[in-house]
């Protein structure tokens, strides 16, 4: 193997351990050892022909609450093409997932993002390009405790306070720890930070 498809796999491992970090931080049922893989194993798995092979890196997993199924799919095409968003569709279909994330490398055509858009109405679809998961931003020693708040514990929260919605601060659903948990609009995100002096301080944002 090149140096070069060496550093690529190393890439695609870190990568990996995010995602699947992210899956089960949303409340799916993942193993740890389906997050702390080995670097010789992944190497071994994805990397024993010379190149890096993405194909048989997808994986699904069931949500702990609901048995709700998401599919994950790393493309292995590096420009994601129309083509490619129908792959993804299709291998949903066959696994009955109705929530999908497509993993790319480098680019995503207009005509894919055009397709994700569309499928939007049938599908809960994502796209998350490589780049932004060598990282897990929530391990961050500067990122604080995240945690969506379940339709009573908002109502509740909402009640108690007595707050209109468009009263509490918000979280765009653009922001990478939003992306990160997959939040939807009108969510309600708890934060928990810590306080020298009452211990720990707790912070509500409504995403918009």
């Amino acid at each position: 193997m090149s140096q070069e498809s060496d550093r690529e796999l190393a890439r695609l491992w870190r990568v990996s351990r995010t995602v699947h970090e992210m899956v089960r931080d949303r409340g799916y049922l993942l193993a740890d050892y389906e997050i702390n893989v080995p670097f010789d194993e992944f190497k071994q798995k994805h990397g024993a022909t010379g190149s890096v092979d993405r194909t048989n890196m997808s994986f699904d997993a069931l949500h702990s609450e609901n048995s709700e199924k998401i599919f994950v799919y790393f493309c292995s095409e590096k420009n994601v093409s129309k083509a490619s968003m129908k792959t993804f569709i299709g291998s949903m279909d066959k696994m009955g997932a109705r929530r999908g994330m497509i993993i790319w490398s480098e680019k995503m055509s207009p005509a894919a993002k055009k397709t994700l858009t569309e499928m939007g109405s049938e599908y809960s679809l994502e796209d998350f390009p490589e780049s932004d998961l060598l990282v897990n931003i929530t391990r961050h020693f500067l990122v604080p405790k995240h945690v969506i708040m379940k339709p009573d514990e908002k109502s509740a929260l909402i009640k108690r306070y007595r707050l209109k919605e468009t009263q509490l601060p918000r979280i765009m659903i653009t922001d990478p720890v939003a992306r990160y948990y997959g939040m939807k609009r009108g969510q309600v995100m708890k934060i928990e930070r810590a306080s020298e002096t009452a211990g720990r301080y707790i912070t509500y944002r409504i995403c918009m």
